[in-house]
């Protein structure tokens, strides 16, 4: 593969000790469920435990559409009656943060939260809003990559604190969404020039402390060493770890310290599907490479790639989308539509199947259903089970790179032109 290819293989979320996913993080919600209030929903595995619909479509359950100006592949977070998005225009000059009625799908609030003098080449396939924002009570956190990070006031939408000066040139655009575990708000920056980790206080923007990723990528390329993912917070053994995948390796870090815990070696680039912590192994998606999926175990300190991977693969791994652990499968579709169910313990294949077009967006499975959802509007709703089975296709007049959100019974959708409810 030329490196002009490589280069253009975008990788980006197109952008938590709980069961099925153990992270830190866990928003207020009513009835069983919590705020669907991060890239993936509150656990960032892409679950949730309501039913919801399983055939729907562009006039069929859509209780409301409401247009998104200009261009952004940032999924879509809710908090209470608000649903919190991020876009931009097409050449990068005026950053927003968007936020929708939940119930009426009214626009609330359209803050021009940046605007940018110089924009740095963005690839058109991504956009300069594609980083999933962070909502909690009273506050929203967007990120924009090196272009900036806000906190807003979600009961005014005014500003209340802003970072713009750390340094790391996205290349192709930015990705990686923000994080937050008590005080601290968590960002990755995986450039072309610069790679680091940095933890915020959330209350202030302050710096609380920044790392810089020490990792061996075996080039001076640039090219070679940038990502695009979101961390995930865990905890083994009282001791909490924020896992960060970068370009050839992902590390584990203390979220108090920003020590290093452990790290594997992995190899691949443009690594951008959020790590998955179940059955007592980390899920990660490298991005590319002949072991570009690994399970592992995240009790060890240092090097582990030599003694705590559990299994590894690289037959039709996604690049783009995040991956879905459910009842010890794993479930996963590449870039291409090529739709894998894996031993999640063993790695061994339990069935493959070719969907129809190119899948960015990240899965959600929903009781029984997993939803999977297509860049020409295609969702397919497929029966996590041991055997393939097609319960419902529905159609969208345009398509997805934004993950989906979960309200009450309703499905909350970010299509490139519009935001939809379904229920």
């Amino acid at each position: 593969m030329s490196l002009l290819s490589r280069s253009l293989r975008l990788g980006f979320c197109a952008q938590l000790v709980l069961l099925p996913c153990l992270c830190l993080t866990v928003s207020e919600g009513t009835g069983t469920e919590p705020y669907w209030n991060q890239f993936r929903g509150p656990h960032g595995d892409g679950e949730t435990s309501i039913e919801l619909p399983s055939e729907f479509g562009e006039s069929d359950r859509v209780t409301w559409k409401t247009p998104i100006h200009d261009k952004g592949w940032s999924s879509p977070v809710v908090w209470g009656d608000q649903i919190w998005l991020t876009t931009a225009t097409e050449d990068g000059k005026k950053l927003y943060a968007v936020c929708v009625n939940a119930d009426t799908g009214a626009i609330e609030y359209d803050i021009l939260v940046f605007e940018v003098a110089e924009p740095k080449f963005c690839h058109p396939t991504n956009s300069y809003a594609s980083c999933t924002p962070f909502v909690e009570e009273g506050r929203v956190y967007v990120h924009f990559g090196e272009y900036g990070t806000a906190c807003l006031d979600t009961n005014t939408g005014e500003k209340l604190w802003e970072r713009r000066d750390f340094v790391c040139e996205d290349f192709r655009g930015p990705a990686s969404s923000p994080i937050v575990d008590g005080d601290r708000l968590f960002l990755l920056f995986d450039g072309i020039d610069n790679q680091f980790v940095v933890a915020l206080d959330k209350h202030t923007g302050e710096t609380i402390w920044k790392t810089i990723r020490d990792i061996d990528y075996g080039t001076e390329e640039g090219d070679y060493k940038k990502g695009y993912c979101t961390p995930t917070l865990i905890e083994v053994d009282g001791q909490k770890q924020i896992i960060c995948p970068a370009a050839v390796e992902t590390i584990a870090y203390d979220p108090a310290t920003g020590e290093v815990i452990w790290r594997i070696r992995h190899e691949g680039m443009n690594a951008a599907a959020r790590p998955l912590y179940e059955n007592g192994m980390v899920y990660i998606s490298a991005g590319d490479g002949e072991t570009s999926l690994v399970a592992l175990n995240p009790e060890g300190t240092g090097d582990v790639t030599e003694s705590h991977i559990s299994w590894n693969t690289g037959k039709a791994v996604p690049e783009r989308s995040s991956l879905i652990v459910a009842n010890d499968r794993l479930y996963m579709t590449s870039d291409s539509g090529v739709l894998s169910c894996l031993d999640a313990l063993t790695g061994e294949s339990i069935w493959v199947k070719r969907l129809t077009g190119e899948y960015w967006a990240s899965p959600l499975l929903a009781g029984e259903n997993l939803y999977f959802f297509s860049k020409d509007g295609k969702v397919s709703v497929i029966a996590a089970a041991d055997e393939y089975r097609l319960v419902a296709e529905n159609q969208f007049s345009d398509g997805f790179n934004a993950s989906p959100a979960v309200i009450d019974d309703a499905i909350i959708l970010r299509s490139f032109t519009h935001l939809y409810r379904i229920e």
